[in-house]
């Protein structure tokens, strides 16, 4: 992908997004060793609790999936899991100070439609939103006793791609929060970490509330946000922190409160304005039909991901490289792309990727190119595409 319409100003709006299609809300950097970032809760389900992070058809939410999405700096995204309710806003920022690839906030709501409810299990809602560096730079929390009220910082680091950089949290409400650190060299088992965390806890001190203690050098930090519902609380990540014009008070205050809340009502006007102006199917479809296909490219967008790896090759069985593992590995590589389905195919199908840029092109031509091009960077010398595409620790893990 060295092409120059790849490159510059078109590479960088799009080096963060929504690229973590197999979680319910994850976001990442279109880099191969990335800061990760997403957001897990505490589900309950027949009178037990379940831990939500992983799109998967088991956990039976009611509904999830993007209302509105433009697949470059806007998403509106509502999950609603038996009597909870979140809806999950992402919004990406470019301003002056930031560093490569700007800012980005997220808006989180959680309401319950079952406000008579006397069950004290659904009354608390228990967020868990995390930030995980693949490259293993350590993560520095703000301080051991996190208070929102007297500063919203909660975490700091530093990597070459964007500079230093900021993690910030800011809310109405008063917040309860706990947190805990990790050192691993990977992020597929995040959940698990997590689960372990607070199981211990709950057979320590009959609470369920992370520990409050970091392994040494964490690469993971995981803050859990916990109130009762409903509540909500804006996260802001700002980079380019270090350099001295880089205002970032301003930033923060910009990408959190009213003023987040204004941007967010912006962007959904434009992109119903969009998808009336590349359709045009006002006076073709009632209300409720342009909803649905307002959810329809939306989800599309939503589901592109980013992946890196190595694809696996099956060796014929009359081969005479046939071995122990019976494949080979393909070269190293990149993939920028939509997928099938995030809890069943959360990953590229070459297939599939044909007809999901029939849409896309109409959307965004150059996201379409981009696309393909990532693509056709995959073929060998005999002119093959692997068609399915499993590339990573966390691809790997949910196959």
């Amino acid at each position: 992908m060295d092409l120059p319409q790849f490159q510059g100003e078109h590479r960088e709006s799009l080096y963060w997004g929504t690229y973590r299609p197999h979680v319910y809300f994850g976001i990442r950097a279109r880099t191969p060793r990335s800061l990760v970032a997403g957001l897990m809760w505490i589900g309950v389900k027949d009178g037990m609790y379940h831990m939500r992070h992983v799109c998967q058809d088991s956990d039976e939410l009611n509904t999830y999936g993007w209302t509105q999405h433009n697949g470059r700096d806007f998403g509106h995204q509502v999950l609603v899991d038996q009597g909870l309710k979140l809806t999950t806003s992402f919004l990406k920022s470019k301003s002056e100070g930031s560093g490569y690839g700007g800012d980005w906030a997220v808006h989180i709501d959680v309401q319950t439609d079952k406000p008579e409810l006397d069950n004290e299990m659904l009354r608390h809602g228990h967020l868990f939103f995390y930030l995980a560096d693949e490259s293993g730079h350590v993560l520095s929390l703000a301080g051991d006793n996190l208070d929102t009220d007297k500063n919203s910082l909660l975490a700091s680091g530093s990597r070459s791609d964007i500079g230093d950089w900021q993690l910030h949290l800011k809310s109405k409400e008063v917040l309860e929060l706990h947190y805990s650190g990790f050192r691993t060299p990977h992020i597929h088992n995040l959940s698990d970490l997590v689960q372990h965390n607070l199981g211990a806890q709950v057979r320590k001190f009959g609470q369920m509330l992370l520990s409050d203690s970091s392994e040494d050098s964490p690469n993971i930090l995981v803050f859990q946000i916990s109130e009762r519902i409903p509540f909500k609380a804006d996260i802001a990540f700002v980079s380019g922190t270090k350099v001295k014009t880089s205002k970032v008070k301003e930033r923060v205050s910009r990408l959190t409160g009213a003023s987040l809340t204004s941007l967010l009502q912006d962007k959904q006007t434009e992109f119903d304005v969009k998808f009336e102006r590349c359709f045009n199917v006002a006076d073709k479809l009632e209300p409720d039909s342009t909803i649905v296909g307002k959810a329809a490219i939306a989800n599309m967008l939503g589901g592109i991901g980013y992946f890196y790896g190595q694809s696996k090759i099956s060796i014929p069985e009359n081969s005479s490289l046939r071995g122990h593992d019976n494949f080979i590995s393909y070269w190293p590589a990149e993939l920028y792309t939509a997928v099938p389905s995030r809890p069943f195919f959360p990953r590229g199908f070459l297939w599939d990727e044909g007809f999901h840029q029939l849409l896309i092109w109409r959307w965004d031509v150059h996201i379409c190119l981009d696309i393909i091009g990532h693509w056709l960077d995959l073929m060998n010398i005999d002119g093959w595409i692997p068609r399915e595409q499993i590339l990573g620790s966390e691809a790997l893990r949910f196959t």
